[in-house]
């Protein structure tokens, strides 16, 4: 009884030490294709996946400036450094619900060189009021040193109020 299962496990290893040569031939489907190798794109490839603008005279071309409002208050203003520059953070409340989208843009004072004046706006789409902890925004501004360079203070405006950060 032991000899046929000692003949039939060395069978077995002599049939699995074969196979690393079945590995590397034709034979194996694993390797019909070969290994990948990279290549560079073609310049005037399209990607499909983008879909081609089409000329027509019910288009407008879009406007890519920002068009937001001014949010009503601004409630909070902290200005964090970090290497290579600070985050200007600010948070403020709005009269109603639906506001989005929401940026510090920066307002050029040209007269005054030592202090950056953001404006805190928002999009904004038609909605009930809502409660005043569900109208809270916030946005965030990343100044580099070299921005930074000779800033006294930071302003941050709404609609209702400002508040400054100042060195």
């Amino acid at each position: 009884m032991k000899q046929p299962i000692l003949v039939l496990t060395l069978a077995a290893v002599l049939a699995t030490a074969g196979c690393s040569s079945v590995r590397e031939s034709r034979l194996n489907p694993f390797n019909w294709f070969g290994r990948s190798t990279a290549e560079r794109a073609p310049e005037d490839v399209v990607n499909p996946l983008i879909p081609k603008r089409r000329e027509s005279i019910f288009r407008q071309e879009q406007d890519s400036s920002y068009r937001g409002d001014l949010v009503a208050e601004v409630t909070e203003l902290s200005v964090d450094r970090r290497p290579g520059g600070a985050i200007i953070r600010a948070e403020g409340r709005t009269d109603t619900l639906g506001f989005y989208d929401v940026r510090l843009v920066l307002r050029d004072d040209a007269d005054n060189r030592d202090s950056l004046t953001y404006e805190l706006k928002a999009l904004q789409v038609p909605a009930p009021q809502g409660s005043g902890s569900a109208r809270v925004v916030s946005a965030a501004q990343w100044i580099t040193d070299s921005d930074l360079d000779g800033i006294r203070e930071i302003r941050v405006v709404a609609r209702g109020n400002s508040r400054v950060s100042r060195r």
